[in-house]
């Protein structure tokens, strides 16, 4: 996982770090460290910050019995939907935003009618009007997506998830929420994964939130429920041998100065330095080191890393790549 660093630096050991669904990068949790696309500096006013009230958009938990209560409402309604039939597919050829006539625009407005979205009473035009823009807005975000008001990739292909499919997500999250709503103590971090966040909660209150980095497709983020129990700034970083055969061996057979342009470090089991010139990298031979890259504005952690006890080894951590953030799909950590 990443974080930055300011995440944790007021009474850090009594947080619980839970994970639904997989290792993540976040930007900044405790603190306000990525206010801008840069880093600054640190500060410990988590404790005065928090008791004056985050500054976030929704002080509810995404784990709590009232969160438990709105998805079995949604999931009431998304019946009734399923047992009408559903919605049809929206044709997603065109992009459609405010101001747009169209005879797309009468199934988009069917579809956000079922959804309930768009009011009944604004009928099935073809106009793409202020009342279909305030209720794609609606619905872009309801999903995490930019609240832009126009149909592109990401809108249609969440608009063409089917109503079943729709209800099974939620049933499947009601069983999560009810196992560890009320479980997580009054002072905790939770890391979403299928959200792509990260919120710091203190008294059944959402203090901070940010944006996060999750693993990917193929390097999924355990879930995890432990306690941080260390910070390390300015950390080095010793490379997981996932890693090290999926990634560094293969740049090593492409660029044989890749780990001195990185300032990785390469030793061998009894500790001694190894010098990565007379390693044969046609073969997988290098598993057998250790790989260390030292602190410093290029290393993977960043400056600050966040550890716990997890079984699978994940962390937080900070990031060099801090324009991941920016991204919509923010699926790129190796776990």
């Amino acid at each position: 996982m990443r974080t930055s660093r300011r995440f944790f630096l007021s009474g850090a050991s009594a947080l619980a770090a839970t994970m639904l669904a997989g290792g993540a990068s976040a930007q900044d949790v405790i603190a306000d460290i990525l206010k801008s696309s840069g880093r600054g500096n640190w500060n410990d006013q988590f404790d005065a910050r928090a008791s004056q009230g985050g500054k976030v958009a929704s002080t509810l938990p995404i784990v709590s019995l009232q969160t438990v209560a709105y998805t079995e409402q949604a999931i009431a309604q998304y019946q009734n939907i399923v047992a009408q039939g559903g919605w049809e597919p929206v044709p997603d050829t065109k992009k459609l935003q405010l101001g747009v006539v169209d005879p797309d625009v009468v199934p988009l407005r069917r579809r956000l009618m079922i959804s309930g979205d768009l009011a009944q009473s604004a009928g099935l035009s073809e106009a793409f009007d202020s009342y279909v823009d305030a209720a794609v807005k609606r619905f872009q975000a309801r999903h995490g997506l930019p609240s832009d008001g126009t149909l592109g990739q990401y809108t249609y292909a969440a608009m063409n998830v089917s109503a079943q499919v729709r209800l099974g997500q939620l049933q499947t999250n009601l069983q999560r929420l009810n196992e560890r709503a009320g479980t997580l103590g009054n002072r905790y971090v939770l890391v979403d994964i299928p959200g792509a966040q990260i919120e710091a909660v203190e008294n059944d209150r959402v203090v901070l939130r940010h944006t996060a980095v999750v693993g990917k497709i193929d390097r999924q983020t355990p879930i995890v429920d432990s306690k941080i129990n260390e910070i390390i700034v300015n950390p080095y970083w010793n490379a997981p041998v996932s890693i090290v055969r999926k990634d560094i061996i293969p740049l090593m057979r492409k660029d044989p100065n890749y780990l001195k342009d990185s300032k990785i470090r390469l030793f061998a089991p009894d500790g001694s330095e190894v010098d990565p010139l007379t390693v044969d990298w046609s073969t997988d031979d290098a598993e057998k080191y250790r790989f260390r890259q030292d602190p410093g504005a290029g290393n993977a952690m960043a400056s600050v890393k966040i550890n716990f006890p997890s079984p699978d080894g994940v962390y937080m951590h900070d990031t060099p790549q801090q324009s991941l953030f920016g991204k919509m799909m923010r699926f790129d950590s190796s776990g």
